[in-house]
């Protein structure tokens, strides 16, 4: 069963969105998107790599 990186819930709980990395794929859910995109390395322990990591860069 697939399950968000950030928050372990199931696709039962919530939609999930899967991201193909370094030729593995996870899920994450809509909430916790937001932290992949700006904030990577909190996934550090959860999906492998992200502590190397950059956040996106904002051009406002």
């Amino acid at each position: 069963m697939n399950r968000c990186v950030a928050c372990d819930k199931t696709d039962q709980d919530v939609p999930l969105i899967s991201v193909s990395f370094r030729g593995s794929t996870f899920s994450i859910c809509p909430q916790h998107l937001p932290i992949l995109i700006h904030d990577p390395k909190m996934l550090a322990g959860k999906l492998p790599g992200a502590e190397d990591m950059n956040p996106a860069e904002h051009r406002d």
